[in-house]
């Protein structure tokens, strides 16, 4: 045992009384030995379970062994790490990740519980050059061979009011690349959901378009917020490239599919990524992994339950079968107003199939336009099936309620994808060849690569100008 503390010092750690306190050392939770009529805990178990159950917080911290880096690894620092998918794929790859950047309260929490001696920050806006140096244990003569983020994609999501940089959440992603660019970091690495590639940097309201208003501006027109972006790395000396990768194609068992932004300050555009996967065997590689091999082995489920009468309609739903499997009558049934709505409407009453990967999580595999249902058994997916599907280690443990857990690995990058792009930075550190595959299909959309997008905006942006509303907006690598 550690240093061992008393009843009363526990209950006052985790801001709980003492006979729950009695309560968890009989249980077991709590580590400790009773002698007599008194408990003595353990007060690494006590830290350890206020941590996990959010009972105590997880408090800013700075590295506590960044200076044993023995080995001479990269170092990276992580911005917006959330539950660290990205980051475990990152260091799965070879690299020092000195420092973790997270404000959400949970997230904190399973970074605090997982990487204990990792420098630990809150909110970005807090922060200057200095005080992440100082955190990570570096002095200015230390270089920093990667800086790697995923900002909150809300303000860019197509179901979302598309904000941009007028939202708060798109003001962070602002203060990371000026941060980033201050520390200059050999290599940046952007990570976003697909409505990047479209959001204007200033929306314009649908009903004040047309031939009765004004052209456009190019901070209007699609794209102009990621233009914005590109415009301030390339000014600030960094090369980039980027594209929509599908994770299925890196060996994660779901279809997902986000941006990576690859920006290099050796002027050199950086190549993609290196797929090790094929849907149906393409270019020789193997084929996608499936749910089925996913969680093979789970024994043990959490998981949060539908209601009764949704449950009704699965037990008539064979595994990889949805609503449109259904009598046209208990369709409109089950659907009710949805029913008579556009769209697909796939993710009502849907199953998982055994044999294909996981479509995308989502946090919260219950609600009813995006259910994530086993294939057989009548319940949602479990968080254990979660942390499989999104590649965590089964011993990666998550803080707070069930439901926030869920949210935090459904938030999460794949750890596969955070595998490639550490690869492919680490071969750039290196100098080694990167292969590439000419004519592979990296997500299921067109013109999604840093080439096609920028061939496409230069197009519309050309069309402005010949009305002389545009000038000088436009910077393109």
């Amino acid at each position: 045992m550690s240093t061992s503390i008393t009843i009363n010092e526990a209950a006052y750690l985790l801001n709980i009384s003492q006979q729950r306190v009695r309560t968890l050392c009989r249980s077991g939770i709590l580590t400790s030995k009773k002698f007599g009529r008194s408990w003595m805990l353990d007060e690494n178990s006590v830290r350890h379970y206020g941590l996990r159950t959010a009972h105590t917080v997880a408090e800013d911290h700075p590295s506590y062994d960044a200076r044993n880096n023995i080995n001479k690894k990269p170092i990276a620092l992580s911005f917006f790490s959330g539950a660290m998918g990205l980051d475990i794929g990152i260091e799965r790859a070879g690299f020092d990740i000195r420092l973790a950047c997270e404000i959400d309260k949970y997230c904190r929490q399973t970074i605090a519980i997982n990487k204990p001696k990792m420098a630990l920050l809150s909110n970005i806006n807090n922060y200057s050059k200095q005080d992440i140096l100082k955190a990570a244990c570096l002095n200015e003569s230390e270089e920093i061979d990667l800086i790697v983020g995923g900002p909150p994609c809300q303000a860019f999501s197509t179901a979302g009011k598309r904000k941009a940089f007028k939202d708060d959440r798109g003001n962070v992603f602002l203060k990371y690349i000026d941060l980033a660019i201050e520390l200059r970091p050999k290599y940046i690495v952007i990570e976003n959901v697909r409505g990047l590639l479209s959001c204007p940097l200033d929306h314009r309201p649908h009903e004040e378009r047309g031939i009765d208003f004004p052209d456009l501006s190019a901070d209007e027109m699609k794209g102009g917020a990621l233009n914005f972006i590109l415009s301030k790395l390339k000014k600030s000396g960094y090369t980039y490239s980027f594209n929509l990768y599908n994770s299925a194609n890196f060996g994660t068992p779901q279809i997902r599919e986000r941006i990576i932004i690859i920006c290099s300050k050796d002027g050199k555009v950086p190549p993609y990524l290196s797929p090790t996967h094929s849907q149906n065997n393409e270019f020789s590689l193997p084929k996608w992994k499936v749910f089925k091999q996913a969680v093979k082995g789970l024994n043990e489920h959490h998981h949060i339950n539908f209601p009764e009468k949704r449950l009704r309609y699965y037990r008539m739903l064979k595994p990889g079968e949805n609503w449109k499997k259904l009598p046209e009558k208990l369709q409109k049934e089950a659907l009710g107003k949805s029913f008579y709505a556009g769209g697909g409407k796939t993710g009502f009453l849907r199953r998982l199939d055994w044999n294909k990967p996981s479509p995308t999580l989502v946090t919260h595999p219950a609600m009813p336009a995006t259910d994530l249902a086993h294939p057989v058994e009548d319940r949602p997916l479990s968080i254990q099936e979660y942390k499989r599907i999104q590649e965590f280690p089964d011993n990666w443990e998550l803080a707070g309620p069930l439901i926030q857990q869920y949210k935090q690995v459904g938030n999460a990058v794949p750890t596969s994808l955070g595998f490639a792009v550490g690869n492919l930075i680490k071969d750039l550190l290196n100098k080694e060849k990167i292969k590439q595959i000419n004519g592979f299909c990296y997500s299921r959309y067109r013109n999604t690569s840093h080439h096609e997008w920028e061939r496409q905006f230069l197009d519309a942006y050309n069309k402005s100008t010949q009305s002389g509303t545009i000038q000088n907006e436009i910077q393109l690598s």
